[in-house]
């Protein structure tokens, strides 16, 4: 599956900036979001009138001092639209969106709204051409996930229905890259590297310096946690 571009069809390249300081959303996944600061309170009423659309960005280093103004974020975001919502009487939102595809943030506006606004880029996958290539790509993804997750059987049932799917490997690393217990820096590098093969090449090569989890006591519990297969 490529970036859902259809449904960014008739996209005008604006978009309303959510930035977090340790989350990065990926596209062809869920990700289930808390909304109470009433900047973002205002983002989500915007959003829901309009195009159901936010970019979700990775906040830069420093950005404590600065949090409620307008501290410096990563460049490429993950733009998601809200897929489900669900408003509280004083007006929180718990919501789940579905990342859709990579931009690069070009400027940002001007307006008289709390929260903030860019003008993105979109950024598209560079896909592997050769068919055999593909396969081996997945393969060796395939064979380095089943090694971290060999002792959660629960994940590595997940991992073999995910890896003969009809998800490209792009995709594949995508759900992969959020899912897994990684450090948010490394993720949104992972976010930025649009060239599939050398994203997945990155995740392996960063996946052998680490220690795969152990068992969980609980056997019911998943792991890597649950996530959009779409």
């Amino acid at each position: 599956m490529a970036d859902d571009q259809p449904s960014l069809s008739g996209f005008s390249g604006k978009v309303r900036l959510f930035p977090l300081p340790n989350l990065v959303l990926f596209p062809h996944v869920l990700q289930p979001l808390h909304v109470f600061e009433p900047r973002y309170r205002q983002l989500m009423e915007d959003a829901l009138d309009d195009d159901r659309m936010m970019a979700l960005s990775l906040l830069l280093p420093g950005w404590e001092e600065d949090y409620h103004e307008r501290p410096p974020v990563h460049p490429i975001v993950c733009i998601g639209k809200i897929v489900n919502e669900e408003k509280f009487p004083d007006g929180r939102y718990n919501l789940m969106l579905q990342g859709l595809c990579r931009a690069r943030v070009e400027r940002e506006l001007k307006t008289d709204r709390l929260y903030r606004v860019a003008y993105v880029h979109l950024t598209p996958d560079v896909p592997i051409k050769l068919p055999r290539r593909e396969a081996e790509v997945r393969r060796g993804l395939a064979d380095h996930l089943g090694v971290w997750f060999a002792n959660h059987p629960l994940a590595l049932g997940q991992l073999k229905k995910l890896v003969h799917s009809p998800l490209p490997s792009g995709a594949l690393c995508d759900i992969f890259s959020f899912a897994l217990p990684l450090e948010a820096d490394f993720k949104q590098m992972l976010l930025e590297e649009t060239n599939v093969e050398q994203r997945v090449q990155n995740l392996i090569e960063h996946l052998q310096t680490k220690t795969p989890p152990e068992a969980e006591p609980d056997s019911t519990r998943k792991f890597p946690p649950e996530f959009s297969h779409n």
